[in-house]
């Protein structure tokens, strides 16, 4: 369980800000420069003059951050509870990074970009936030569409042996370290260009991308959807946002208890998150409902046989007196 893909999420939205402040007049460099004494454009804000260029960071350096963290991780076979500790720990550092550079990236006030334009027109204004909002749409649907060719195949096959039993894959002569690290590596672009949407729909982007709860909160969103679900994990962010924004807007003092309550119940009563439980019970329930029979894993001409079920329960008693 990752619990560092803030990083991730925070690279790409940055990456876009700078290029959005910088669509000014020749000659001029963004106000917040004026603030802290810098009068020239420092060398790190010069290639994202580049529309093209900022596409390409977007994507490709919180892709080359997850991969090299990924490989720093996986090539020494830490995973669980440890897996976890260094990507938060990885987290933190990044945060007090990004906090401390106020006069490369405006530190804890971060990047506003409500009021800056891309291709003439203002971020912010009503038509631009449409277009936003459809681009994420598509974003959301070829995203699935990537991840569910990824998951099936024989690429998807090795992925499953990997989760569920590592130890033989690497006696068959696989080895799962680079198919990892690809994953986690995928997943980083994939949260770069999550974070750029969102820092021009909101408006902003700050360190606080970073925050140990909102990469928690990313992990929330997986649970209750249910795990090994892509569409698990896309139906529990739609309703822990909803419910962020319904509550936090009304009770702003009792959104972090409820997250802290939906998360345990989460664990201890669906552990399979909503798409299991679905799986699991409500399908039966909803099959009997309509008369169909439960399904069963073997034929079912042998499970509905009545001298079969005899035979099978004089065989269990024999086993229980012996």
């Amino acid at each position: 369980m990752s619990l560092g893909h803030g990083i991730f999420f925070a690279l790409g939205g940055y990456a876009l800000a700078m290029y959005l402040k910088l669509q000014l007049p020749p000659g001029q460099i963004p106000d917040f420069f004026t603030l802290y004494g810098v009068n020239d454009l420092p060398w790190l804000w010069k290639p994202f003059y580049s529309f093209s260029f900022t596409l390409f960071a977007v994507i490709i350096i919180p892709g080359i951050v997850a991969g090299l963290l990924g490989y720093l991780v996986f090539r020494n076979r830490i995973k669980g509870v440890y897996f976890s500790i260094i990507t938060q720990a990885a987290l933190i550092v990044f945060f007090n990074f990004f906090n401390g550079q106020q006069q490369l990236i405006n530190g804890t006030n971060g990047l506003k970009t409500e009021t800056d334009k891309i291709f003439g027109f203002v971020v912010g204004s009503a038509p631009v936030q449409l277009a936003f909002y459809e681009i994420t749409i598509l974003f959301l649907i070829a995203t699935y569409l990537i991840c569910r060719w990824l998951t099936s195949g024989r690429f998807g096959n090795l992925l499953i042996a990997i989760r569920d039993d590592e130890f033989r894959l690497r006696f068959s002569g696989y080895n799962p370290t680079w198919f990892k690290v690809l994953v986690f590596a995928i997943s980083g672009a994939l949260a770069g260009i999550a974070g750029a949407l969102y820092t021009v729909q909101t408006g902003i982007i700050t360190p606080n991308a970073m925050d140990v709860a909102f990469s928690i909160e990313m992990v929330i969103w997986v649970a209750v959807g249910g795990r090994g679900s892509l569409i698990g994990a896309i139906l529990g962010t739609l309703l822990v946002r909803l419910g962020r924004t319904v509550l936090s807007e009304q009770f702003p003092e009792v959104w972090l208890f409820f997250q802290g309550a939906l998360f345990l119940i989460v664990v201890t009563i669906l552990p399979d998150g909503i798409v299991g439980w679905v799986r699991n019970f409500s399908f039966d329930k909803i099959r009997a409902l309509f008369g169909f029979p439960k399904p069963v894993a073997t034929y079912p001409s042998l499970e509905e046989d009545q001298e079969i079920e005899l035979e099978r329960e004089e065989f269990e008693q024999k086993i229980t007196k012996d």
